[in-house]
């Protein structure tokens, strides 16, 4: 089962400096959670397009409603629903035509929910605003969508079955399993993506305040604004990666 999520923004901002911002977004105040980013790559492709890859590790606390639904057996080591996870994010930005396509993934807890979240900002007025950084030039839109797919409800359910699984269980674990074994797969899966979904509303919202951030620094400070403000976010909140070049 797959459910998506999409949502809509324009910030009143020239999109060289929304894109710049969007590179500099970690550390800020609404991003508490995320502990460190890395640069796995970065090129130039033929047609002059930049093309970046890069990992994010972040906090993560499963929601107690996803905990309520989930054997000690899938949860592994985690303990009170906290856990660090990986996000991997590839970017791909055309600076003469005026758009950035960005794409970020999990790579934890994929069997319990896959969620892709790809956004396409684009240029609009002024057209001719080069490489203006001016925070107060043209303004940049951006198309969010996100997509949720959970495949939780067929592990559970080959899982709550195996044969002489019930023995190895607590028994907790064990009515946990009782119950999800006369739950359809296709109701568990709602639920989890319900879940996610709804939270997805409240971290796009604190993704956009984040970004906003940013690009106030930029307004009042320019580039040495943000980076000062980074460097006080990291000594604040105690991340451990590097200022990106």
């Amino acid at each position: 089962m797959v459910k998506f999520f999409e949502s809509n923004y324009s910030y009143d901002y020239s999109f060289p400096a929304v894109t710049l911002a969007y590179f500099l977004r970690y550390p800020n105040p609404y991003s508490t959670h995320v502990l460190s980013t890395d640069v796995i790559s970065r090129t130039i492709d033929p047609a002059g397009r930049l093309q970046t890859t890069r990992i994010h590790r972040k906090s993560s606390r499963l929601p107690s409603a996803v905990l309520k639904l989930l054997p000690k057996s899938v949860l592994g080591n985690v303990s009170g629903g906290k856990s660090e996870s990986y996000i991997l994010e590839t970017s791909t930005i055309d600076v003469k035509e005026g758009w950035m396509r960005t794409e970020s993934k999990n790579l934890d807890w994929t069997g319990i929910l896959s969620v892709v979240e790809k956004q396409e900002y684009k240029r609009h007025i002024p057209m001719d605003e080069g490489d203006d950084f001016r925070v107060g030039v043209g303004t940049t839109g951006v198309v969010t969508t996100v997509m949720f797919r959970s495949r939780l409800g067929d592990r559970l359910r080959a899982r709550a079955t195996r044969k002489g699984e019930a023995a190895a269980a607590d028994a907790d674990d064990e009515a946990k399993k009782g119950f999800l074994a006369s739950w359809s797969k296709t109701g568990i899966q709602r639920s989890i993506e319900a879940i996610a979904s709804r939270r997805t509303e409240t971290q796009l919202g604190k993704a956009k305040e984040g970004m906003m951030v940013v690009l106030e620094r930029m307004r009042h400070g320019g580039l040495v604004g943000v980076l000062e403000g980074m460097r006080k976010d990291r000594e604040l909140y105690g991340r451990n990666d590097k200022m990106e070049t």
